[in-house]
């Protein structure tokens, strides 16, 4: 059960920010209102919420999950990818120190995205991407196992329309994944239940499981339908300027 949940909303310069979409610019102000919907549904889920100020000089700071990958025990500080959004970390380390003791990094020459880290119970998946390499996800590889955890890795690189892993794959717990059919076939997840995502609603993979709800982005009726079936009850969120910057509904609160 999550209890909190760390957001930010965006700022002005959001529409300079990194995107591979080619959806055309963000409205500034309904991402406003939708990043203040997405807010209010943590919320209905139960989580109380940290808020950060949005920070003009980072234009992708917005998606706070990228900068830190968080435990029960630990957070891990990333180092990203993109040469822009390597200051985004600075701010988040004294808002991570009111609640853990236990604060590492990921130090050059690895480099770390934090969407691409699905956890899964006691396993995490790491994506190895253009923004995760392979000696980021060695370091935090090794830091999970000294906290107890098993990892293993996911190639990431190179499927189309995939920026990070968790564009195309969500864990909704007890034993069950969300994946898209690019991954649905390999042998690290053949002890999952899967729940399979329709190719023409590949972006709805990336929901989120926030208590006893789905977040699903709007617009996915066939996902929709099936996590109803399986007993979720599901929320569904407009992400329509978010999707323009790469972005999904994961990327916008680190929840622990």
């Amino acid at each position: 059960m999550f209890q909190r949940a760390i957001v930010r909303p965006p700022a002005k310069t959001f529409n300079q920010g990194l995107t591979t979409a080619q959806l055309g610019a963000p409205d500034f102000d309904l991402a406003l209102v939708q990043h203040a919907r997405y807010c209010e549904a943590l919320q209905k889920c139960g989580l109380e919420l940290i808020w950060l100020d949005p920070e003009e000089s980072y234009p992708d700071s917005t998606f706070v999950e990228d900068v830190a990958v968080l435990t029960d025990q630990a957070a891990i500080l990333t180092n990203p990818g993109a040469e822009s959004r390597k200051g985004e970390v600075a701010s988040m380390r004294p808002v991570l120190e009111r609640f853990y003791q236990n604060i590492c990094t990921i130090a050059s020459p690895g480099t770390l995205d934090g969407g691409d880290i699905c956890e899964a119970g006691q396993h995490f998946f790491i994506g190895i991407s253009e923004r995760t390499n392979p000696e980021g996800g060695r370091q935090l590889a090794e830091f999970l196992k000294s906290e107890g955890f098993t990892s293993s890795f996911i190639q990431v690189t190179g499927i189309p329309g995939i920026l990070h892993l968790k564009s195309g794959i969500a864990y909704l717990g007890d034993n069950r994944l969300v994946l898209i059919d690019a991954f649905a076939g390999q042998s690290q997840f053949e002890n999952y239940d899967i729940i399979r995502v329709d190719e023409a609603e590949n972006y709805a993979a990336n929901c989120v499981r926030v208590n006893d709800y789905v977040l699903l982005p709007n617009g996915y009726p066939i996902l929709g339908q099936s996590l109803a079936h399986h007993g979720y009850r599901v929320l569904a969120l407009d992400m329509s300027e978010y999707r323009k910057m790469d972005g999904g509904l994961s990327c916008l609160s680190l929840r622990f």
